[in-house]
């Protein structure tokens, strides 16, 4: 069983920049992917950025050259989403989650093959 906690949301103006971090309680074999999704009010929950195993990332077209996915590089227990360039539409609550990613098409997984959910960190972008 692995917890996940997401930490780093606040509210911030458009432009700016946030860092959100996702520790997990324990280390993720390579068989996981590791990814961010959020979920606006009266919205679905949508993928935003998807790091595998491999190390190879996968973005939504909404943050592609605007948010980074990553894993540190010392602790590898703690994953981070930067986020640049925000926007209002960035507004969500966004939650990462640890699970096993289809080949070739990560942002596309479905749900259920996540088991692992952090409870969530808000995100507000005033225009």
């Amino acid at each position: 069983q692995v917890q996940l906690v997401e930490s780093g949301g606040d509210s911030v103006q458009s432009g700016g920049s946030l860092r959100l971090t996702c520790t997990a309680s324990a280390y993720l074999a390579r068989t996981y992917c590791l990814a961010w999704f959020r979920q606006a009010p009266g919205k679905e929950r949508e993928g935003v950025a998807v790091l595998d195993g491999g190390g190879t990332t996968t973005y939504a077209d909404s943050v592609k050259g605007r948010f980074t996915i990553s894993q540190d590089a010392t602790k590898k227990t703690l994953y981070y989403l930067q986020m640049n360039s925000l926007k209002p539409e960035d507004t969500a609550m966004y939650y990462c989650a640890a699970g096993f990613c289809s080949a070739g098409a990560a942002l596309q997984t479905p749900l259920r093959r996540f088991p692992y959910w952090g409870q969530g960190t808000q995100v507000s972008v005033s225009s």
